[in-house]
């Protein structure tokens, strides 16, 4: 007897008819003209040194955030009314020095255009190219880093821009940095902070085991008035985001990572925004919907008038 499979369509849902762009905004409240926030995604991933796949992490951190609802329950409003234009991917098949260079030239054009930008990586090595343009823009400011790893390193593979540079490459523009959730580095990295002045270290275990009383408040006394924030996907621990180019033990929290920037867009000038390395696992969505929700959180921070 013959038998006759039959295949089903997959049923539809409501995100197969959203427009493919942060949260599935309609035209009217995604314009470039109109809009406060840009999404800027960049899925440059050359310089990895362990797992790949950060490539991958914009397009899924903005497929994912179509799921999300729009209104925050703890801000009591709905952030995406400031209007939010997500751009079409950088291109990122140009080596490293080539992607930071124009990927500052991108960030200078719209923050003379006074757009907030959040740049959705693609590996660390990105946070360079921004940094730049906001420096060339606003001048003085601190850059708190949100990581497992110091990435102080001088060079690293052959190449000064490796992700596991990004941050030295920073210093070396005169911008100081604080770096929260740290609890990998080398004894090269470890030296080199040592009776440093220009960079702060918070480690994971200092946080975990209650060894800083308000760990927020000492981040925020080492910050200057205005702030760029960088968020590297493995500050969180492993069991919440695997899907990252570096994993480590022992990370943090959704909890402890949304009260620190909370904290620092209340009373702080934070100028821009980048979550970088995550590394899209498929089946597993939790980390997708994790970033662009933290995306989310800092646009309704951002623009909320109290916090």
């Amino acid at each position: 007897m013959a038998l006759f499979l039959v295949k089903f369509p997959t049923p539809m849902t409501k995100a197969h008819f959203l427009p493919f762009n942060f949260l599935g905004l309609d035209e009217e409240e995604s314009a470039l003209e109109t809009s406060e926030v840009v999404i800027l995604p960049v899925p440059f991933e050359r310089t990895v040194s362990f797992g790949r796949g950060t490539s991958k992490g914009p397009h899924s951190i903005i497929y994912a955030s179509r799921s999300l609802e729009l209104y925050d329950d703890e801000l009591g409003y709905e952030p995406s009314g400031v209007g939010i234009h997500t751009l079409s991917e950088l291109e990122s098949n140009v080596d490293p020095q080539q992607m930071v260079g124009n990927l500052s030239e991108v960030c200078s054009e719209l923050l003379d255009s006074g757009k907030f930008i959040i740049t959705l990586g693609g590996e660390h090595s990105i946070t360079y190219g921004t940094v730049k343009a906001h420096k060339n823009k606003f001048g003085e400011f601190s850059v708190l880093n949100i990581d497992a790893h110091c990435d102080l390193r001088d060079t690293y593979e052959g190449t000064k821009y490796n992700h596991a540079c990004v941050m030295r490459r920073i210093l070396e523009e005169g911008i100081n940095v604080t770096e929260v959730g740290i609890r990998s580095y080398c004894a090269e990295e470890a030296e080199f902070i040592k009776d440093r002045k220009d960079v702060k270290i918070i480690h994971a275990r200092e946080i975990a085991e209650g060894k800083k009383d308000d760990w927020v408040k000492e981040a925020l006394t080492t910050l200057l008035p205005k702030v760029y924030i960088s968020i590297d996907t493995d500050a969180f621990d492993p069991s919440i985001v695997p899907g990252t180019g570096t994993p480590e033990p022992g990370g943090l929290d959704w909890y402890q990572v949304t009260r620190l920037i909370r904290d620092v867009f209340r009373s702080r000038e934070v100028i821009g925004l980048d979550i970088v390395e995550l590394a899209p696992i498929a089946g597993i969505t939790g980390p997708d919907v994790l970033a662009a929700k933290l995306a989310y959180k800092a646009i309704g921070y951002k623009f909320k008038k109290s916090l």
